[in-house]
């Protein structure tokens, strides 16, 4: 059974939802402007604590269909309201997401387990990224091809766009998707990952107050609905952020419709310490790197190359700044790094640790996973595996990190750049020119310069190789959700 509210009559404890102990709030989908309620529910978990946080509804493929609908009828207006106003709504969603901070912070801590500094940062990252694009216009560009002819080049709207996101970050890379796609003059079918709906489907609530309706649908789907709504013949783009073996499953899909693609896939993303590098500086921004959100992040660094002139240095060094921070429960406030979110990925984690163990790896810290409740992994630092283990050819998406030695700068970027994956990669050293230089023949989209994960809603960032297709951000990535019309006439007429 299926209960739905119209916009103005939302029901205020589904608005507004709050987490008590042992009461579980039902969340909703939302459709053409209305929510829906089903019986068909599922449950989400903390990752710190395993008990059940709350359950939502599972859209039936009824509700895909009419969200796919509402997306196309809302997409026509939408389309041709005035930029300006598209602009203003952006900025009005990003005022809601400062209005509801604490709650979509609440939530956040609670389904994905990050501790509450991160998720206040994921939070005031997708309010400050709705700000900030809010600002930017679509180029067009004239030409005057002589003989009084000229011809200008326009972006229009593709009409429907489906954004699936996945658990690590929610919330900021579901912004990342609505507000370039809406800004365009799309309507939006959201998918938030199934081991981390709560927050976004909260988020998609809210948006309705903002937007017309159809214009944001979102709605939780079972896997095997998943198709049904990718290969919808009414779908025109496909905004993907993911792993790349389901990044190629959705570009599958896509090409049957000849359909649009936006796909932030997986990374195995190197960082280079120069010999001159200041070990004092590099180690915390390094830790951090490859540490945060307990390493569930694409960009995060996941192959450590220092060479051999400061290596045992740099790795004492690493070892005693872990030792610091403490690994535990998101709601705790000295708590540095939460568990990994979904138990999957944690037996997945434990497996690449045993892997290690049994092959003779020597471990500079962790390496034990401690029985717990909870999906906690200690911070494993590797020392020096080979190039062909599993810690280092595979993406690890959790606190493993194998630190790598090496002697000459050709033979460490051509170490760097054998991966299938080209996502991000750092160098860090004293000699700025040359770490500049050491970081052009790295095969990455993203490469950082004694820096590391600074991204702004106005440089657009994308992958190489196997970790993408496509751009996001900046006005790049606003103009990959429209496609280019080139208008040609002659003057006078």
């Amino acid at each position: 059974m299926t209960t739905h509210h119209a916009p103005g009559n939302l029901d205020p404890q589904m608005a507004i939802p709050v987490l008590r102990s042992g009461m579980p709030v039902t969340f909703s989908l939302t459709i053409g402007g209305c929510t829906h309620h089903s019986a068909n529910l599922a449950q989400v978990c903390n990752p710190a604590t395993e008990e059940l946080v709350a359950s939502h509804p599972l859209a039936t493929a009824d509700e895909v269909e009419m969200a796919v609908t509402a997306a196309k009828r809302a997409s026509v207006s939408w389309g041709k309201a005035p930029y300006a106003d598209r602009q203003h709504a952006v900025a009005a969603l990003g005022q809601l997401v400062i209005q509801h901070r604490e709650t979509l912070v609440n939530l956040l801590v609670a389904e994905q387990g990050k501790p509450r500094a991160d998720a206040e940062w994921e939070i005031d990252g997708a309010a400050h990224w709705c700000l900030q694009m809010s600002e930017l216009e679509l180029p067009r560009e004239d030409f005057d091809m002589g003989g009084g002819q000229r011809a200008f080049t326009r972006h229009v709207p593709i009409g429907v766009v489906v954004a699936i996101v996945p658990w690590n970050f929610p919330v900021l890379l579901a912004i990342w998707k609505i507000v370039p796609a809406v800004l365009a003059g799309n309507a939006v079918v959201l998918k938030p990952s199934p081991h981390t709906p709560l927050t976004t489907l909260h988020l998609g609530v809210l948006a309705q107050s903002v937007f017309p309706p159809g214009v944001l649908n979102t709605i939780a789907i079972s896997d095997d609905l998943a198709p049904v709504l990718v290969e919808h013949p009414d779908v025109g783009m496909i905004a993907f952020t993911g792993s790349t073996e389901t990044g190629k499953k959705v570009m599958r899909a896509a090409a049957g419709g000849i359909k649009r693609v936006s796909l932030e896939l997986g990374g195995n993303d190197p960082a280079i310490v120069l010999p001159d590098a200041d070990i004092e500086a590099a180690v915390p921004a390094l830790f951090w790197a490859a540490f945060r959100n307990s390493a569930q992040f694409c960009i995060a660094t996941k192959r450590l190359y220092v060479h051999e002139s400061i290596y045992d240095s740099f790795c004492d060094a690493l070892v005693r700044y872990a030792k610091t921070v403490k690994v535990g429960n998101g709601m705790e406030p000295d708590t540095g790094l939460g568990p990994l979110q979904n138990r999957m990925q944690f037996l997945k984690v434990c497996d690449l640790i045993e892997d290690s163990r049994k092959q003779g790896h020597r471990f500079l810290l962790g390496g034990t996973v401690p029985k717990r409740a909870g999906y906690f992994v200690p911070v494993t630092i590797i020392d020096n595996p080979p190039d062909n283990a599993r810690c280092v050819v595979e993406e690890a998406f959790g606190p493993v990190l194998p630190v790598l030695k090496y002697s000459s700068i050709d033979e460490v970027v051509q170490r760097a750049n054998a991966s299938h994956y080209g996502l991000g990669a750092s160098v860090w050293g004293r000699n700025a020119e040359e770490a500049l230089a050491v970081g052009q023949r790295i095969e990455s989209g993203v490469v950082w310069i004694n820096q590391i994960h600074v991204l702004t809603p106005n440089v657009p960032m994308g992958g190489m190789k196997q970790s993408g297709l496509g751009v996001e951000n900046g006005v790049l990535g606003l103009s990959h959700y429209c496609n280019l019309q080139t208008v040609v006439y002659r003057e006078g007429t």
